[in-house]
């Protein structure tokens, strides 16, 4: 307990929080005992982190809208997200479980770092209050908060692209692969995303969806350098084509 509470930047006034949030549902029902799990402060957990992950991306980006406000956040409470920082602070390893979901992998499954990790921020919570809480997400996550940079980039390009373009006229732009090249173990795809007829990116990579994504990207660095007040450019920005229908 106190080693993990040393990772964590918080010691517990009442332990028996912090080992209710690390007992997996396994553990109870393999040992066909009554066991105090933690399902119940995930749960509240879930919630706490949703509010003070909100909070500091409000702070930390004041330009950002609602839109993109919405969807770092999602990012960061998915539970990719948060295996990730629990494993980051080894969590695995103190996860309370029966024998058979431990010998299936069960410390190192996405889902059970996920769902302890909350727990534990729910266990904070009602241990130290909401300001025990804010230090403890602070503390967790400001590693993948300062992986964003000074603005939050949408890990979606392909979709931001197709909202962006969507907003000017309703058709969809489209993927076109150009060449590919190298053995089959290795292979490397060129393609290009095209809208309205025009091209407005390439991109490379190993994968046909892997270099879409990129050429999205590109896409999407270009218009951007073009968003200023006397822009004249032929860029996402300015193209336009006929309203169809």
């Amino acid at each position: 307990m106190e080693l993990l509470e040393s990772v964590l930047g918080y010691s517990f006034r009442d332990r028996s929080l912090l080992s209710q949030a690390l007992t997996h549902s396994s553990l109870g029902y393999e040992s066909q005992r009554t066991l105090p799990d933690n399902q119940r402060l995930e749960f509240l957990g879930d919630a706490v982190l949703q509010l003070l992950l909100s909070e500091l991306l409000f702070r930390r980006f004041s330009d950002a809208d609602e839109g993109m406000l919405t969807k770092v956040r999602s990012q960061l409470v998915s539970t990719k997200a948060l295996a990730q920082v629990g494993r980051r602070i080894c969590l695995g390893k103190f996860l309370l479980m029966g024998r058979g979901e431990e010998i299936h992998g069960g410390r190192d499954r996405d889902s059970s770092l996920a769902d302890a990790l909350e727990a534990i921020a729910g266990a904070v919570f009602l241990d130290g209050g909401m300001e025990a809480a804010r230090a403890l997400a602070r503390h967790l996550f400001t590693e993948l908060l300062d992986g964003l940079g000074s603005t939050p980039v949408d890990k979606n390009p392909k979709g931001q692209l197709q909202e962006l373009l969507q907003a000017i006229n309703p058709q969809s732009p489209h993927y076109q692969i150009i060449s590919q090249s190298g053995p089959d173990h290795a292979k490397s795809f060129v393609s290009a995303v095209i809208w309205c007829g025009q091209e407005l990116g390439r991109g490379i990579g190993r994968s046909k969806k892997e270099a879409e994504v990129e050429a999205a990207r590109r896409a999407l660095e270009a218009g951007t350098h073009a968003l200023k007040p006397d822009y004249r450019a032929t860029t996402i920005s300015t193209i336009s084509c006929e309203q169809s229908g």
